[in-house]
């Protein structure tokens, strides 16, 4: 079984126009990734530097990629880290080996698959505009974990968008199309709304943007990050709450109440996470792989030091400029999926887990009824059967269900296409609360879409079962007619066969035998005077035809040459089209990927507004703090200025009064 399946793979891969060169690398750095997985590290004794425990993992690893697997465990533990103009050699602890493993091996293989998928997209690309595409959205359910960390939150933060989505769709939307439409429809809140949660999420001085600003700063810490938290939002959001200590499970710093429940966060790490660095000195070993996939996938990776090797301001400036954290990335991407979805007609599946202890059969009829509740399934199962979920332009409706009563659609005269849909639906046997009339769409209620189509089923029925039965009546009529034709000729011929026998022994009848052939010969010499007179009528023809033949011989041979040049310049022409219709399919391709480019600006524009909105608010109340301050600073400056006046004053009466004293003493 795992030998076909590898066999197709092979073979999908060879149709795809992958070599076997690049091919073998797909399969060497598949390998390797898994290899780095199972890598272990310890720690020195006496020492926080880490260093391998075992090398025979990074053996085969090294081997996969293509280099010294020395150089590579050494790269890892010892990198080689730029300080001012000079680098100098870092040491790291086990668990930054560890993450950074992690992060070689996340980034080999996401480079690798992005790779394929384009040398797949370029494969199966057409040069021809596409118009319309079906895409497939699977992402990983809600994640709810004794421990629950970044990784947690981006997955939980997509599901909350996602189910944002659905609701808007299920909800919102379908109630707006009612009103729209013109049917009479009281609008119901289920109360689906996410957006609190999300904006403590995504919005400025929301949870990822606080994430993002402790990254930017070298001295910021786990705590410093969980204290802006909670001054931001605690107390200040529903939606963030503090978590209270349980016996027995992970520690936890922040609570989000999400649509399918609260989550404990634990924000240990999550500054190296986001911020996710590459350890650049085992890229450049990657760089320089003897596998070519691998340091092709590699080339453009502008780190420190290939950055400084060429000497250049330049490229250490793009690597300062290019660096984003993994939160701002998935943010972005995120904006891009929402985007596409929002320009698709949606169809959703939920997938439901129906037992937490992974069991065959057992179902969980707490946990589903909690899911469906969740996930607004029983809302949208509710507002399906009080709405009206099926509808069907007028036009449609008209072509496709005109056959159930083609005689309430009067012939011969113009009427529109909604007339046309009333009087057809008002002449069918159907209950008239089962569907409304809007401004250009006939909406039905759940199940009377599929009535309608078995009533269809049943009247094509009947008119094929009439129409056959005609064409075989038809047929069949033919088909006797031709019988009888054959029978009255077997009447004629036995008729003459009698006759002749009756009448070949007469006198006459034998000399009519006789004289026949001595008639024909007479015929013969009549047949020969006329066809001799036919030979020379046909000898003048002959003549007249050869000289029109000639003259039009003569014609044709100017026709071609004119063809001739017809054809060059057609082909001319053909090649002319050819390239200005590859220019418009250029032109046309860069202005659907501009318009994709404009979108996620315009996206990024907005995002980038509302934080500087945000910015604006925190300056200006920052100045009028100051400027209450420097009021303060300054009133307390004027009645320490009369204070010091009172105390010289006190001072100058003091010493008047010794002065006194000691005259008076004297």
């Amino acid at each position: 079984m795992l030998s076909h399946m590898l066999y197709k793979k092979e073979n999908a891969i060879d149709i795809l126009g992958f070599s076997s060169e690049e091919k073998v690398g797909i399969y060497k750095l598949t390998g390797a990734v898994m290899h780095y997985g199972n890598m272990k590290f310890k720690q020195k004794q006496r020492e926080e530097q880490a260093e391998p425990d075992g090398t025979e993992v990074a053996d085969k690893a090294g081997y996969l990629m293509g280099l010294n697997s020395a150089e590579m465990l050494k790269g890892l533990c010892c990198p080689r880290v730029k300080v001012g103009n000079e680098y100098v050699t870092k040491g790291q602890n086990v668990q930054q080996v560890t993450n950074s493993v992690g992060a070689l091996a996340k980034a080999v293989y996401e480079k690798m698959f992005l790779w394929m998928v384009t040398r797949i997209n370029q494969q199966l690309d057409t040069k021809q505009p596409r118009q319309y595409f079906i895409g497939v959205l699977d992402i990983a359910g809600f994640e709810i974990f004794d421990f629950n960390s970044l990784e947690q939150l981006c997955i939980n933060f997509t599901n909350e968008k996602l189910q944002q989505f659905f609701n808007h769709h299920m909800f919102v939307l379908e109630q707006e199309e009612y009103k729209k439409e013109g049917i009479e429809w009281e609008f119901i809140d289920f109360g689906m709304d996410l957006a609190a949660c999300i904006e403590l999420i995504e919005k400025p001085m929301g949870i990822f943007s606080i994430l993002e600003e402790e990254c930017m700063f070298p001295k910021a810490t786990d705590t410093s990050f969980k204290n802006k938290l909670y001054d931001q939002h605690l107390g200040k959001s529903n939606n963030f709450q503090k978590p209270k200590p349980a016996k027995g499970k992970a520690e936890a710093h922040f609570s989000l109440v999400h649509y399918a429940g609260t989550v404990d966060y634990n924000i240990a790490g999550w500054l190296d996470k986001n911020k996710d660095p590459l350890n650049e000195t085992v890229v450049g070993l990657y760089q320089k792989s003897s596998l070519k996939l691998l340091s092709f996938l590699f080339s453009n990776y502008a780190g420190a030091e290939t950055g400084d090797s060429g000497g250049s301001k330049k490229g250490g400036k793009k690597k300062g400029s290019s660096f984003q954290t993994v939160s701002a990335v998935f943010r972005e991407n995120l904006n891009k999926l929402m985007t596409n979805l929002r320009s698709t007609h949606p169809h959703f599946v939920r997938c439901l887990i129906p037992n937490e202890t992974k069991t065959p059969g057992v179902m969980d009829h707490y946990l589903v009824m909690h899911q469906l509740r969740c996930n607004g399934v029983l809302e949208g199962i509710r507002i399906c059967r009080k709405g009206f979920p099926s509808r069907i332009l007028y036009a449609d409706f008209k072509q496709r269900y005109r056959i159930l009563n083609a005689s309430a659609i009067p012939e011969g005269q113009f009427i529109d296409s909604k007339n046309a849909s009333e009087k057809l639906l008002n002449s069918i046997d159907v209950d008239r609360e089962q569907f409304r009339f809007g401004n250009t769409k006939v909406f039905f209620k759940a199940g009377l879409l599929g009535l309608l189509e078995e009533m269809r089923d049943e009247k094509l029925v009947t008119l094929m079962t009439s129409t056959q039965a005609v064409c075989r009546g038809y047929l069949m009529r033919v088909e006797f007619k031709k019988m009888m034709e054959r029978r009255d000729s077997i009447f004629c011929i036995q008729y003459n066969i009698r006759s002749f026998m009756n009448v070949k022994h007469w006198p006459w009848m034998n000399l009519f035998f006789k004289i026949k052939p001595l008639l024909k010969s007479a015929e013969a010499e009549k047949e020969m005077a006329t066809m001799k007179e036919d030979f020379e009528r046909t000898k003048e023809e002959l003549a007249r035809s050869e000289a029109r033949r000639k003259e039009l011989t003569e014609r044709l041979e100017e026709e071609e040459e004119m063809n001739s040049e017809l054809v060059a310049k057609k082909r001319n022409l053909e090649d002319k089209c050819s390239s200005l219709k590859r220019d418009i399919d250029d032109l046309e391709l860069t202005l659907t990927k501009v318009e994709k480019e404009k979108h996620a600006t315009e996206n990024k524009v907005k995002n980038l507004s509302e934080e500087m909105t945000a910015l604006e608010e925190n300056i200006s109340k920052l100045t009028k703090e100051k400027k209450s301050l420097q009021e303060a600073h300054q009133q307390t400056l004027d009645d320490l200025q009369v204070e010091e006046d009172k105390v010289n004053g006190l001072i100058k009466i003091n010493a008047k009064l010794e002065q006194q004293t000691d005259d008076e003493g004297v």
